[in-house]
């Protein structure tokens, strides 16, 4: 099986992927928890709703992307 000629590159956009993935997640832990100081939540409802949503978003980013590696 021959290698790949340029598997530096291959390699930056995972690393690219897992990076974006998360700070996705991260943006929306924090928004989430800065929604539930603003409106006084006790139970994190915000960040539990916006966190799980960053999951998802970012698992769509992360499928749409490893498609485009895989010709």
């Amino acid at each position: 099986m021959p290698k790949p000629k340029n598997q530096a590159k291959y390699w930056l956009s995972l690393t690219g992927i897992a990076v974006q993935m998360g700070v996705i997640i991260y943006l929306g832990s924090w928004f989430g928890g800065w929604l539930d100081e603003k409106y006084q939540k006790d139970n994190n409802t915000f960040t539990i709703i916006l966190t799980l949503f960053a999951v998802v978003v970012s698992m769509y980013l992360v499928i749409k992307q490893t498609k485009k590696l895989n010709p």
